[in-house]
């Protein structure tokens, strides 16, 4: 007797029953199949050898039974010759090899398909995420942006790989299977469909205990990611081994970790139950083709090969009828992650370059703001709630943050920003590189309107370090050649004596080679923020934007840093926010803001002649002798 389920085909039929049918109640975009078709083009001629091979495998797969039925009705009439059943067998052993070989090249194309596909889809979308603005970042989920890289895209390739093969075999092998069967007796055919109820039944039962156990497995397996990833960064492991849980987080995480345990066990039980039933349903099928026929054989009716073709047979029709019972889901499946996949690439970046965008001038390095107003953009306009984890609008989404704010920066000036914390301070320096872009008013580098020059010279023109400088976790050189990777050994230490920390660089076992650790936690706060100054002295921008770039530092590395800004701010035009008001006594121009606002202007002598709210805010800073920070609370 043959073996009546073959694995692959109940494993495919099983994984059938996993997927969630809600899928099918989910209303596609128009166009969804059109775009998948294009996304297909590239592969049309693998696709079509694909599906000849699998419609090739499919054709054999009902050869050789029939051909096994004829070397037993020779055998038991004793018609024909020995030297015929070796050529038979030998032409079966000739189709097994085929078989072996389409099976080999078919995996061959279904990878290089596959692949590309994932290739294809993952290279779009990743280009695409890398030109959305910063306030898409600030909304979304990282670990749900990972997953449409991930989960999405894989699922949409099953698409021209398992499922499209899979519904192509298996309709193709159940239309040939049920022919023959058919031709040989009807009787036992239509018998043997009887009993595929007895199975296909209990097994969407099966099934859907199954979609219930495969989604708290995805849910608790995602939360335990997103435990790990949060405790086993720096910044989380500190405030575990600070606040003395680790205790409590390893009893958290082996709880959800036996859960986990749990469910990996009834899934394999249910696995295995379903592979039983339906390899006990179609065994019981297999008996009674041999005894019905076995009795239509007797009497004359069907000969001896036609009882064992159609038993061989019948091992070839229940692992397609059960697959094809929910090919609905299955094609909805791979349909629904092309949607989401799909849904990412067409939600517009809000920062785009002009058709008509013209470089900003090397000469001219002045920065102006014109009558800015600026409002943060609602939550629908910059990203996805699907990709958010709660969705609200940003900074009281339309709220107006900033108000008809005008000034101007003559190249090779310094201008400080000063004012309380949500005063609006970063928004104004986040407009000049183009981070946001104004809801009124303009923003010129160079005389060039932002929103009309090219990204590209409007990111070499403008170098920026902020109060928490990022570093990849990578080595000292990987981190300063990002700013300009065409830069030699000789500049790249230049930039480093310019930012007052070569003399540390140099004595460190690897030098340059020296990984940072994450975010760069190897290195003090203030090693970090002269390798950021480093990083902006190996760009040479003409203009340079300081976020509270002394901020949280000690007196000692404040004063390095500074002497390193120095070194940073000569001969260029800069834009400085600052709660030490001890850093910016020397700028041309101070700026008070105030709710969106400027509402003092003028040196810092000039302020405090004034005697209104810079002179308040310095007092405030320097009373009793005590330094201390403006907005920093």
């Amino acid at each position: 007797m043959s073996s009546p389920m073959g694995p692959m085909t109940s494993m495919a039929a099983m994984r059938s029953f996993r997927r969630d049918p809600s899928v099918t109640s989910r209303e596609l975009p128009k166009g969804t199949v059109r775009r998948i078709l294009g996304i297909a083009r590239p592969y049309r001629r693998e696709l079509t050898f694909f599906l000849l091979l699998v419609v090739g495998s499919s054709v054999i797969g009902v050869l050789t039974p029939l051909l096994a039925g004829d070397i037993v009705n020779r055998i038991a009439r004793l018609d024909g010759t020995a030297g015929g059943v070796v050529r038979i067998a030998l032409f079966i052993a000739g189709l097994a090899v085929v078989d072996a070989a389409i099976s080999v090249v078919t995996r061959w194309y279904s990878a290089r398909i596959g692949e590309g596909v994932i290739y294809d889809l993952r290279s779009r979308v990743f280009e695409h995420v890398q030109r959305m603005p910063v306030a898409f970042f600030t909304r979304t989920q990282t670990g749900a942006l990972v997953s449409r890289l991930n989960n999405d895209v894989v699922g949409a390739q099953q698409a021209f790989t398992s499922t499209l093969s899979g519904v192509v075999s298996n309709v193709i092998g159940l239309v040939l299977t049920a022919g023959v069967m058919f031709t040989l007796s009807w009787q036992i055919t239509l018998l043997s469909l009887v009993m595929v109820p007895l199975f296909v039944l209990p097994a969407r039962r099966i099934g859907k205990r199954l979609q219930e156990i495969t989604r708290e497995s995805y849910g608790l397996n995602a939360s335990m990611n997103a435990t790990m990833t949060e405790r086993f960064n720096v910044a989380g492991a500190l405030l575990v081994k600070l606040f003395g849980r680790p205790d409590v987080e390893a009893q958290s995480f082996r709880g959800r970790a036996a859960r986990v345990r749990d469910i990996g066990v009834l899934s394999a039980m249910y696995g295995r139950t379903f592979f039983t039933a339906l390899t006990l349903v179609a065994a019981l099928a297999t008996a009674l083709v041999y005894g019905l026929g076995g009795a239509l054989a007797f009497t004359g009716s069907l000969s001896p090969g036609d009882v064992v073709a159609l038993a061989l047979l019948l091992s070839r029709l229940y692992g397609p009828l059960t697959a094809l019972s929910n090919v609905r889901v299955d094609v909805m499946s791979a349909m629904v992650s092309f949607d989401r996949v799909f849904e990412v690439l067409d939600l517009p970046p809000m920062i785009a370059e002009a058709p008509d965008a013209v470089p900003v001038p090397d000469g001219d390095r002045s920065l102006e703001f014109d009558a800015v107003s600026f409002s943060y953009p609602a939550a629908a306009d910059v990203s996805l709630a699907s990709l958010e984890d709660v969705s609200l609008p940003e900074h009281g989404g339309p709220t107006a943050v900033l108000h008809d704010v005008s000034f101007r920066v003559e190249p090779g000036q310094m201008v400080a920003l000063v004012g309380h914390s949500g005063a609006g301070k970063s928004t104004i320096v986040n407009l000049v590189p183009r981070l946001y872009d104004v809801t009124a008013g303009a923003v010129r580098v160079g005389g060039v309107d932002v929103r009309q020059a090219t990204l590209a010279s409007l990111r070499d023109a403008i170098g920026v370090v902020s109060q928490d400088a990022h570093l990849f976790h990578d080595t000292i050189r990987a981190n300063l050649l990002y700013a300009r990777p065409e830069a030699t050994e000789e500049q790249l230490w230049a930039a480093l004596t310019g930012a007052r920390i070569a003399a540390l660089i140099a004595s460190l076992p690897d030098g340059l080679d020296t990984v940072v650790g994450d975010r760069g936690y190897r290195l003090s706060g203030g090693e970090k923020q002269r390798l950021a100054i480093a990083r902006v002295l190996l760009k040479a921008p003409g203009i340079v934007i300081l976020d509270e770039a002394t901020a949280h530092l000690d007196s000692e590395s404040e004063v390095a840093v500074q002497h390193a800004l120095d070194t940073a701010l000569a001969g260029r035009t800069s834009l400085v926010i600052a709660h030490r008001l001890s850093t910016i006594r020397s700028a041309d121009q101070i700026l008070v803001i105030d709710d969106g606002r400027i509402v003092e202007s003028g040196t810092h002598t000039e302020l405090l002649a004034l005697g209104r709210r810079y002179a308040d805010l310095y007092r405030t800073q320097f009373a009793d002798g005590e330094r201390r920070t403006v907005g920093a609370a």
